[in-house]
């Protein structure tokens, strides 16, 4: 595994704590970023830099993208010192970030004509899940691919699903942060309406945990809302990103929807009153607000922190696949 050597183009909350795992684990590292800061943090401890994302595809097998937006990506993959400049056959190019699927496919299909492997990788579970490599990966591509970066995605991530073709790990990831964002609106609503029914809040969020009403976005964003930093590392525009995202994805095919529109309404007013870069827990605002109320609880923490303990990755089997009596494959 040591003899891998892996870029990482994107070291920002989620591809630095991804990155982060690759070199607790002894990967030969090089990492790019905008943010000379992040870079020197890496190197200090014992990762390369690279001038160009050309040069960093240059000197490794995987390179891995972490990158905020698909304008971002397709920047990095295509400039004249971009990464598929610095492709060759035998070369593997992960896609971590949150994208359009016909994107991830467009950009794939440029980079297998330079003779590489392409999938889109995209993660799910939230940075301090990323931060112990417990996090949950969709890996979309053939799958002589998923098998050559399955050793590398088990130390990125626990839970690892082979989606099907490329694009298709994209889809599924906007369709999880779309339900995610639903029940954060949700659960804002819920939770004022709680506090000014003259509910305790710590009673309430037990509650809702014990209950048919329950969900991961309760047992994480709940309680830093509760604590009132409302810090989870994600910002109402990356909200409006990926809500989009999934919203155009409906749109293509024509399916009618009504959630989606309300909820990505309700995100692009709250980032237009409180800041794009606002945290998007700090939804609950548009509620307190006009209540005249602040929605806290005690004892709740500021950030979240993984207590899972980790584990080596392993592949998720969809039950309806041969081996899936099991759900899990183990390797």
């Amino acid at each position: 595994m040591t003899k891998l050597r892996v870029g990482f183009i994107g070291l920002g909350n989620v591809g630095g704590q991804l990155a982060g795992n690759l070199l607790r684990h002894g990967v030969d590292l090089t990492v790019r970023d905008l943010d000379e800061g992040r870079v020197a943090d890496f190197v200090s401890r014992g990762a390369r830099s690279a001038d160009s994302p050309r040069a960093l595809a240059q000197g490794v097998d995987i390179v891995i993208t972490c990158l905020p937006s698909p304008a971002i990506s397709a920047a990095v993959m295509e400039a004249a010192d971009g990464v598929l400049a610095g492709l060759a056959p035998g070369k593997i190019w992960l896609e971590m970030s949150t994208t359009d699927e016909a994107e991830a496919r467009r950009l794939a299909a440029l980079v297998t004509a330079q003779g590489s492997a392409a999938m889109d990788c995209p993660v799910s579970g939230g940075c301090h899940r990323a931060a112990t490599g417990n996090i949950s990966i969709f890996a979309g591509g053939p799958r002589e691919s998923f098998e050559r970066a399955l050793p590398v995605l088990k130390i990125l991530g626990q839970r690892i699903l082979h989606t099907g073709d490329v694009g298709s790990a994209s889809a599924l990831k906007v369709l999880t942060n779309y339900l995610c964002t639903v029940h954060l609106v949700a659960l804002a609503e819920a939770l004022t309406v709680a506090k000014v029914a003259g509910l305790d809040l710590n009673t309430a969020y037990e509650a809702i945990r014990i209950s048919s009403g329950n969900s991961f976005v309760h047992e994480t964003e709940s309680q830093v809302i509760l604590n009132g930093s409302r810090d989870i590392n994600f910002t109402m525009d990356l909200v409006i990103k990926d809500v989009g995202l999934f919203d155009a994805l409906a749109q293509q095919h024509e399916v009618p929807l009504e959630l989606s529109p309300l909820v990505l309404k309700i995100f692009k007013d709250a980032a237009q009153r409180f800041g794009a870069r606002e945290f998007s827990p700090n939804i609950i605002r548009r509620y307190e607000e006009p209540c005249g109320v602040r929605v806290l609880g005690e004892g709740f923490p500021a950030q979240m922190v993984d207590d899972e303990p980790e584990v080596e990755g392993y592949e998720v089997v969809p039950r309806n696949r041969p081996g899936g009596k099991a759900a899990v494959k183990r390797s």
